[in-house]
């Protein structure tokens, strides 16, 4: 959020940030599972890293040259939104991952995914599943049904374009795979 209001200023716009804490219980089950469906489908069975996608996102950046997909799991997504910059770097990725142990060694998945829905980006100023469903659909995060939510996950990996851009065939397309996923995904209780 730091990172966002300093960029603000640079651009000499207003700072705005649009950000309210909710508890787990009052997030919306239909956002958690699009969530888990979106961004990390194995996240109540491993240990912090999701090693097969890690490979499957490897092979797809050495096909295409460039790094098309992250392969990261939401604990790794929280350890970097909580603490370190969006930098792309070696190093960087280094102390993501010993970040990322330790949040798996010391918090419970449930604590992990509250953490990651009440931090995450979803537009320009906007943080948090609560301010997401406000800013979005004008309804406390706990009032969203499974397609509002498969929409919101949809917009993720790039929040900042689809606040602007909120019609796009990719981000319609993203949110119909989401919400078909959604079904099975598990999440804490």
């Amino acid at each position: 959020m730091e990172l966002r209001q300093d960029e603000m200023r640079e651009d000499g716009r207003v700072v705005r940030i649009e950000y309210r804490w909710v508890d787990y219980e009052r997030i919306s089950p239909s956002l958690k599972r699009a969530l888990v469906a979106s961004e990390d489908a194995k996240f109540l069975s491993h240990d912090g890293f999701d090693w097969d996608g890690i490979e499957k996102a490897m092979q797809k950046n050495l096909r295409r040259g460039r790094i098309v997909a992250g392969g990261s799991t939401i604990s790794q997504q929280l350890a970097k939104n909580l603490f370190l910059s969006g930098e792309r770097s070696i190093l960087r990725k280094v102390e993501e991952a010993v970040i990322t142990v330790m949040l798996e060694a010391l918090l419970p998945k449930r604590r992990i995914l509250e953490l990651y829905c009440n931090v995450i980006e979803w537009g320009d100023g906007v943080f948090g599943a609560e301010a997401a469903a406000r800013h979005y659909y004008r309804m406390p995060a706990s009032s969203l049904g499974p397609a509002q939510a498969a929409r919101l996950a949809a917009m993720v990996p790039n929040p900042r374009l689809y606040d602007r851009l909120r019609e796009t065939p990719g981000l319609a397309r993203r949110t119909g795979i989401i919400q078909a996923r959604m079904t099975q995904a598990a999440i804490p209780r």
